[in-house]
């Protein structure tokens, strides 16, 4: 019986100053009046600059969270490639599954940083141009799954059959 007093009034004591001295806190004043504000700015879950706009994310996203929406102006990514659409995330919809992170051609082939991912795509600091330029060097299986991916948005209806 004294231990569990014990344990109930350093509980009283810990609380106590949690709540009157902030003491042991995690989340900074500036952070704490973001959040409370409704300033907090959602992290980049696309890499527009580094995106191909190949739409194999949408295509892979099984929520179908991932819309592909029409650029202001197209982008020529290289010679005959040029890029018109970009993946917007709709977080409500995605249930963090990474298929679409996993399927862009980016970390999929070359095995750089993906340009989508469900939390935060960080710095993607890429030449798109001069990567697409370098050959790659996977097996032609993988190669196979990946484009399906890339081009039939049908393929996990298919697969669930």
């Amino acid at each position: 019986m004294k231990n569990l007093i014990r344990i109930f009034l350093e509980g009283i004591i810990t609380n106590t100053r949690r709540i009157l001295f902030a003491s042991d806190r995690v989340t900074d004043m500036e952070l704490r009046s973001k959040i409370l504000e409704g300033r907090i700015v959602p992290t980049d879950k696309v890499a527009e600059v580094s995106c191909i706009g190949c739409g194999g994310c949408a295509n892979a996203c099984p929520t179908k969270a991932i819309e592909m929406v029409e650029l202001p102006e197209p982008v020529k990514l290289m010679e005959g490639l040029v890029k018109d659409k970009i993946p917007v995330l709709d977080s409500l919809k995605c249930v963090n599954c990474y298929y679409c992170h996993d399927f862009c051609p980016l970390y999929a082939l070359f095995g750089e940083a993906g340009t989508i991912h469900p939390n935060d795509v960080g710095i993607v600091d890429l030449e798109i141009s001069k990567l697409l330029d370098e050959p790659v060097k996977i097996s032609e299986d993988k190669i196979a799954f990946i484009s399906q991916y890339l081009a039939d948005s049908t393929i996990l209806k298919k697969r669930k059959d």
